[in-house]
């Protein structure tokens, strides 16, 4: 047994998958089963351990991946969004960087205690934060043309996998993933496999819609290898996915920076938007969650005046949104501002640049993106159904309850 962030995790005693399905709103995999296109999944549900979990608020990718890989929130590992104001500093940055990370992941630990561990991402932005301290085999989809030995563990790996590096905006980078990992556990036998992919598909399809059911069926393809290949299997997801459309289906957008930059005057807040990254052709980035650094005088006219504006679920002081969504409080501002369903926070209107949405937007970030599943191929009796269960459980229920399960 090894304890990471205080939480007790046994050695894998059969070769372990966990799978971060990016944006998997719990509908995409219903209604690709109800389509007859996921009939591994389908036997999984009836036969294994199915949930429906609460991923971390902001629900965006870096939090959610870092509090599945380490079982915690982000109040204990610090990734707060994928972006940040570095408040030491001034600067707006990303938070690729493992300097951000103030938590060890499983993966290290147990990597350090003599596993064998290996990861897989999409994305390259998220590789060295889930590496962070693990000896094993650690790439990205969009390079692993340039993946080596001494840098990620592994060289070769297009040849292995028997694909090209696939376009960064293409369903094919989440395909990778998969095959990669079918191929790992064939070729190297990890003991444990970490696989994240990316929600190019879920931002531009919505739940049924035949791209989204072939990807789904693409996917349920590759858990019958894993499931074949005797692997204990646990599925998640970093968030779900809505679309966030006027009823012209023009995105339906409350720019924050416009309006304090009129109540306020210029230059006296920020605005930032966590969800921002390096891939915004599919988001423009504009999600549901948003922080704001004020002056100390206007927070509470401010969170007054926003908390009353149609399409605003929640407005926070900084304190009162660490406790609720487990952030940290040195790294959020002095506002948390969580929009509607059907609503995202931009910045200023002239800063998204949303000429290149080519669908009507869908998009992350709130509350109301909270609900995700949480299925594992081996039925775990005794769960308690009442309690609620997180996405950063995975780990826990892979680890200490799937081992010596029925499949």
């Amino acid at each position: 047994m090894i304890t990471v962030n205080g939480r007790r995790y046994a050695a894998p005693a059969n070769p372990t998958v966990v799978i971060c399905v990016d944006g998997c709103e719990p509908d995409y995999i219903a209604q690709a089963v109800a389509a007859g296109l996921m009939p591994t999944m389908k036997r999984w549900l009836r036969e294994g351990t199915a949930l429906v979990a609460d991923c971390v608020v902001p629900s965006f990718t870096n939090p959610n991946n870092l509090s599945i890989v380490t079982g915690a929130p982000p109040s204990v590992h610090g990734i707060c969004g994928n972006y940040l104001l570095d408040v030491a500093t001034g600067a707006e940055v990303m938070m690729n960087d493992p300097k951000w990370l103030r938590a060890p992941t499983i993966l290290a630990a147990l990597a350090d205690a003599g596993a064998r561990c290996a990861v897989v991402t999409a994305k390259d932005k998220l590789r060295r934060l889930l590496g962070h301290g693990m000896r094993g085999i650690c790439f990205s989809s969009e390079k692993a043309d340039q993946a080596t030995e001494a840098e990620n563990g592994i060289g070769g790996v297009p040849a292995l996998v028997g694909m090209a590096v696939p376009d960064v905006y293409s369903a094919e980078l989440s395909e990778f993933v998969f095959a990669a990992g079918v191929r790992l556990l064939a070729s190297r036998r990890p003991d444990l496999l970490y696989l994240s992919t990316t929600d190019y598909v879920q931002h531009k399809h919505a739940p049924g819609d035949p791209e989204a059911n072939r990807f789904y069926a693409m996917l349920d393809r590759y858990l019958a290898q894993f499931d074949a290949a005797g692997a204990v299997v646990a599925l998640t997801a970093d968030h779900g996915m809505n679309s966030k459309v006027k009823l012209d289906a023009s995105p339906n957008v409350i720019y924050l920076q416009d309006l304090l930059d009129r109540w306020l005057g210029a230059e006296r807040s920020r605005v930032i938007l966590p969800i921002t990254d390096p891939y915004v052709v599919h988001h423009g980035a504009l999600g549901s969650f948003a922080t704001v650094y004020l002056p100390a005088d206007a927070a509470e006219f401010v969170g007054a005046k926003l908390a009353a504006m149609p399409g605003i679920e929640v407005v926070l002081p900084r304190e009162a949104a660490a406790a609720r969504f487990e952030l940290p409080a040195d790294r959020i501002g002095d506002l948390v501002v969580v929009s509607e369903r059907s609503v995202v926070l931009g910045t200023s209107r002239d800063r998204h640049d949303l000429s290149q949405l080519e669908l009507p937007l869908r998009s992350h970030g709130g509350i109301s993106e909270q609900r995700v599943p949480l299925v594992l191929n081996r039925r775990i009796d005794g769960l308690d159904a009442r309690r609620r269960w997180r996405n950063f459980d995975a780990f826990d229920l892979a680890l200490n309850g799937a081992q010596k399960a029925s499949r």
